[in-house]
């Protein structure tokens, strides 16, 4: 009994360690670019995703900016909406590598992450890393328990993260006009990634906790990271516009423009739907989400 009791915090503790990488390094910085890391963060939480799960950042990106460029509509690499949201949670991690390995995918929303030398060297080899990650808690923590951590931190993390997906776009509270929902309980597994509702509204912000009363983990570790300088924030607030945060209210594009986009040009009135690159922005499914979230005209 105790070997297993130790194995659960261990293994919880190892997801919890996984999911705050994930949502604060492949989701908030690289996928949205809504906050900058400086050189020493990037690197440990880059081998922190290598050790405890074995993604690949491009990968990761290039989905995550695809599901957002065609929210529930047909091209959506996950939707709950054209699969059903039973089927996205069992089925999500083959949705994911099947997207994940497609390259033009992988070239055209994440072609400002071109593998370096130490992906090739090290980081774009899944097994091993993931290999390092079990090795080390079975040296820390010997064989039994390493192995029944590792096992439970394996369905922790592709348990919540595939929740995002598939009830984050089904079930919980809409107080934005978008198909995903809040679910404070789902936030507190996924270091915040449960506020899908307010995420959707707001992609490029850092806090997804836009609420007195919502907790977002994620970005306790964020505070801290600008705290001692090892993070910029890009994009803080919550709210997409003061006079869009009650559903039905519609905004002119120039004014979305205006506040949400960096780098201006024709056509790019949504990239923030994306978060980077205005020539992502151009797909027509990026078009149909921003039309149904603030009412641009075909």
């Amino acid at each position: 009994m105790r070997i297993v009791l130790v194995a659960l915090v261990v293994g919880v503790a190892a997801s919890v360690v996984a999911n705050m990488a994930t949502t604060v390094y492949l989701h908030r910085a690289l996928a949205h670019r809504a906050l900058m890391l400086r050189a020493p963060a990037a690197h440990a939480f880059r081998f922190v995703i290598w050790v405890s799960t074995g993604i690949r950042p491009r990968q990761w990106v290039a989905v995550h900016r695809k599901h957002h460029a065609f929210t529930d509509v047909e091209g959506d690499p996950h939707s709950p909406v054209l699969h059903g949201w039973v089927k996205v949670q069992m089925l999500n991690v083959a949705m994911y590598r099947k997207e994940a390995k497609n390259p033009r995918t992988v070239e055209r929303y994440a072609r400002d992450l071109p593998p370096t030398i130490l992906d090739r060297l090290f980081y774009d080899h899944a097994l091993v890393g993931l290999g390092v990650g079990v090795a080390s808690l079975v040296l820390l923590f010997g064989w039994q328990v390493g192995l029944l951590a590792a096992f439970v931190h394996v369905n922790m993390y592709l348990g919540g993260s595939a929740a995002v997906n598939a009830i984050g776009h089904h079930f919980g509270r809409r107080p934005y006009d978008n198909n995903a929902g809040n679910l404070q309980w789902l936030a507190f597994v996924t270091a915040g990634e449960g506020l899908h509702n307010n995420h959707h509204a707001k992609p490029t912000s850092a806090k997804l906790a836009h609420r007195w009363f919502e907790v977002d983990p994620g970005w306790g570790l964020i505070k801290s990271l600008t705290w001692l300088r090892l993070a910029k924030l890009r994009v803080m607030t919550g709210a997409t516009n003061a006079s869009a945060q009650r559903v039905g209210e519609q905004l002119p594009v120039d004014e979305v423009v205006e506040e949400r986009v960096d780098v201006a040009g024709p056509g790019i009135a949504v990239v923030d739907v994306v978060g980077v690159l205005p020539d992502i922005a151009c797909e027509h499914g990026v078009r149909a989400v921003l039309q149904r979230q603030i009412g641009v005209p075909r």
